[in-house]
């Protein structure tokens, strides 16, 4: 992956907002006007000079000094239906989620190619016995979790329903990347203490759901192990398109791979410059003899 270059966004190259003139343009006008970035009078005053120089109305828009080009994006993806985090100052979210903060960023291509590639491999439609998808790594700090809530993000973006389990019972992060209270969770349900629902939609992004890890357990080992936790993964891939599960490094012990192998499917992420080739090989070793389908490695140069 490549760092964001915080490059400019040209509009040619996004969502074509109003190639056409009218109805549509009088549409985006009005979600912006919705959105607080314009008013009903500068919309009138944006179409009288859209007429004239046949420019959509997004630029006329930015042209005029109306609105910014950060607020037509927000529109565009409102128009066609795409989650996409727009920050105005009062909601913010973690600058990790580069594919809701920045999503027509370079950037973000590699997690939609994954995306498609995983599709069109473990995780294909067609696939009747489709896994859930574990995204492991060797070590701690090789960008696992960034990864999968990323990837996570990319699958509800394309209108998968979409569940993210955070099944790393011992350090686990991904309540605090989404914001999402982590009172009760995995661990709470998987030994029987939960009475709430554990399955939590994720503010602001359509599609996406998680459920957190929990408090954490003296015990996460034996929890993975349980019928439990197969029955929790049974249950949820049938009712959601795509379910991903974060687990924790392998150099905490066979946590990572129990879990892939209930899950059906394994991922394996790997930091350049970072991650040794020794622990790699040994973890798809382990991975192997376990019978899981491996959709790959990926090397995060982040």
């Amino acid at each position: 992956m490549r760092a964001h270059d915080d490059k400019e966004i040209s509009l040619v190259n996004l969502p074509a907002d109003d190639v056409r003139t009218g109805s549509d343009a009088q549409r985006i006008g009005e979600i912006l006007h919705a959105m607080g970035a314009i008013s009903a009078e500068q919309i009138q005053q944006v179409l009288s000079r859209q007429a004239s120089n046949g420019r959509v109305f997004g630029e006329t828009a930015i042209e005029m000094g109306f609105v910014g080009r950060d607020e037509v994006i927000a529109a565009l993806s409102r128009q066609f239906s795409y989650p996409y985090q727009f920050n105005r100052g009062d909601v913010q979210m973690n600058d990790e989620l580069v594919m809701a903060n920045s999503p027509f960023s370079e950037e973000v291509e590699c997690f939609r190619n994954l995306r498609s590639e995983l599709l069109m491999g473990v995780l294909a439609p067609a696939n009747t016995s489709r896994p859930a998808l574990a995204v492991v790594s060797p070590n701690i700090g090789d960008g696992k979790s960034f990864v999968i809530a990323n990837l996570a993000i990319a699958f509800s973006q394309a209108r998968s329903r979409t569940l993210l389990i955070d099944a790393d019972m011992r350090s686990p992060r991904l309540h605090e990347v989404f914001g999402i209270e982590n009172g009760a969770g995995l661990s709470n349900a998987l030994s029987g203490r939960s009475e709430t629902r554990i399955i939590a939609p994720v503010a602001a992004l359509p599609n996406l759901y998680m459920i957190p890890s929990g408090t954490l357990p003296p015990n996460p080992t034996e929890l993975i192990h349980s019928p439990a936790f197969e029955i929790l993964l049974h249950e949820v891939t049938k009712k959601f398109d795509v379910v991903l599960v974060d687990t924790p490094a392998a150099i905490h012990g066979a946590d990572a791979a129990v879990i892939a192998s209930k899950a059906g499917a394994a991922m394996v992420v790997a930091r350049k410059g970072a991650s040794r080739v020794a622990s790699l090989q040994g973890l798809l070793a382990r991975l192997g003899k376990a019978n899981i389908r491996i959709a790959g490695v990926m090397m995060n140069v982040i």
